[in-house]
């Protein structure tokens, strides 16, 4: 895609460091820099004014990722493009069948109404719940890391769906300011919302996660 965009050597494009390393593999196998933005908070997708912040005159492209079922803000970065002469490529996740979305969604109004101790997903319009991803708040990846082991114990299958920032990688390390991927990964965690789950399913999440009293701390 991006070969096909005549992305090439010394070019530069704008992607997320929140999860995707095949992103950033993509542009350094077509000779580009790939070059960090931060991510909006809300949808851990790539946030227009921090894409526009690290825009030079070497920035040929931005890849826009679309995360847990959430689109990312793409009139606001298309006009960001236009602004700068970028092309605005989008990288999308594989939809479920309508009727496995709207079993997801409901099950997520019920997590919605009922979790406590974690800060719950916003909900918007067209939101799939491909993952359905709580933060766990505190003073960084420790207590995430406790509270997902104590719920495991308990039955439930959770996931830390970015381990470590693409900038963090050996191959991609940068020197960057990115406070919110930084944030995001230390305190997220998705729960299991499949179409599959019974009910019963669904009120053991809620049983394990409310009997640990939100956050939970590693021994040191």
């Amino acid at each position: 895609m991006l070969r096909a965009a005549g992305v090439g050597l010394g070019d530069e494009v704008i992607v997320p460091a929140f999860g995707n390393v095949e992103v950033a593999e993509a542009v350094t196998l077509a000779g580009g820099l790939p070059v960090f933005a931060d991510i909006d908070p809300v949808t851990y997708c790539l946030d227009p004014i921090s894409v526009e912040a690290v825009v030079t005159s070497r920035t040929a492209a931005v890849v826009a990722v679309h995360r847990f079922g959430r689109p990312a803000d793409m009139p606001r970065l298309i006009e960001v493009g236009q602004r700068h002469g970028l092309l605005v490529l989008q990288e999308g996740e594989s939809e479920p069948p309508y009727d496995e979305t709207a079993q997801r969604r409901q099950r997520a109004a019920y997590l919605d109404e009922r979790l406590k101790g974690v800060v719950p997903p916003a909900t918007s319009v067209g939101h799939a719940y491909q993952q359905y991803v709580v933060r766990v708040p505190g003073n960084g990846r420790p207590d995430r890391d406790a509270f997902a082991r104590a719920v495991r114990a308990r039955g439930v299958d959770c996931r830390v769906p970015v381990k470590t920032p693409v900038h963090r990688l050996p191959e991609f390390r940068r020197c960057v300011a990115l406070p919110e991927t930084e944030r995001a990964a230390d305190e997220t965690l998705a729960l299991p919302v499949d179409a599959a789950l019974t009910k019963r399913d669904m009120q053991r999440i809620v049983a394990a996660c409310n009997a640990l009293g939100g956050l939970l701390r590693s021994a040191v």
